[in-house]
């Protein structure tokens, strides 16, 4: 690990502002993806401001609108067991829980697991070329071992997909992220937004301006229905999702789906919503549309219908 300058923030304004303003700067809290990444020299911050201390922002509070404002630092083991999440977001409980393992969820924050960065194999080594660590550099997944790589939404320079449980939940929630600039202002962006597909430019993964720092991420009224999250990988712990479903079905079958490890972003599409009471196919259909396989991660197509059918099941026994 390379040396590196590191200073407490004193406020949300000043922690933006000094990233924004110094050059190689990270903010760091739990540090459970960063850390890692330092270690191997994949990241390699100059400065790293700590905003693990910043006060108000592990708190999760109702909102006037009756939704929840969930602080940035709020740890991942503390937000899958609010009594309120639980009751009245047990989607995002339950994706929270399939994430990582224990020791992890206690050091993981809210924003932190919004923003980690991919898990591709090829990423992670810095012998094998990749566009996501070094922009033009070419992508060694392509045309190399690619089981776990996406089968939407990616390009022709990157196939990487977005490790997040957490993520998955929130978009289907319809989470609205908050930040603040290095000028001191206010921004919401809706989490299918916050995140960017590769495109010719995979290095820029969201959208978030330079020291722009995530305060909250907030959910609106809860939804209702019953709440679903099937995670499918390799083993059953401590393991990164192959494909996971993310689903809220109402009484009358109608409802919304989201998928994870299929996709550089958390993966919904609103017009396949519509086209749950008609079953799994025609939902997937509508997912997978334009969908791009290798011959080794096709096997996803099928594993996302049968997983839904699954799901669907236990809603409607």
């Amino acid at each position: 690990m390379r040396t590196f300058d590191y200073e407490r923030a004193t406020s949300p304004a000043a922690a933006a502002a000094r990233v924004a303003g110094t050059p190689g700067a990270r903010f760091i809290a739990g540090g459970t993806n960063l850390l890692d990444l330092m270690k191997l020299e994949i990241e390699t911050p100059a400065h790293l401001v700590d905003i693990s201390r910043l006060a108000g922002l592990d708190r999760i509070e109702e909102t006037p609108e009756g939704g929840l404002r969930i602080g940035a630092l709020v740890r991942n083991s503390d937000l899958a067991a609010d009594r309120r999440v639980r009751r009245d977001y047990a989607v995002l409980a339950r994706a929270l829980l399939a994430g990582a393992s224990g020791q992890l969820r206690n050091k993981a924050t809210t924003a932190g697991n919004l923003l980690q960065r991919t898990r591709c194999p090829y990423f992670y080594d810095g012998n094998q070329p990749c566009n996501k660590r070094m922009a033009g550099s070419g992508c060694a997944a392509i045309g190399g071992f690619s089981r776990n790589h996406a089968v939407v939404g990616a390009s022709e320079v990157c196939i990487a997909t977005h490790p997040s449980d957490m993520a998955v939940a929130m978009r289907l929630l319809d989470a609205i992220v908050e930040t603040v600039r290095a000028d001191g202002s206010t921004h919401a962006i809706p989490v299918a937004t916050l995140l960017t597909l590769p495109g010719d430019t995979p290095h820029v993964e969201h959208g978030l301006e330079p020291g722009e720092l995530i305060t909250a991420v907030t959910l609106p009224p809860p939804i209702g229905g019953t709440h679903v999250y099937r995670k499918v990988r390799d083993r059953s712990s401590y393991a990164f999702a192959l494909i996971a479903v993310g689903m809220v079905v109402q009484e009358d079958g109608s409802g919304r789906v989201a998928l994870g490890g299929v996709a550089p972003r958390p993966w919904r599409v609103e017009d396949a919503d519509a086209l749950l009471p008609r079953g799994a196919r025609a939902t997937v259909e509508a997912l997978l549309t334009g969908a791009k396989t290798t011959s080794e991660n096709a096997f996803k197509l099928p594993l996302v219908e049968r997983t839904l059918v699954s799901a669907l099941a236990e809603v409607r026994p």
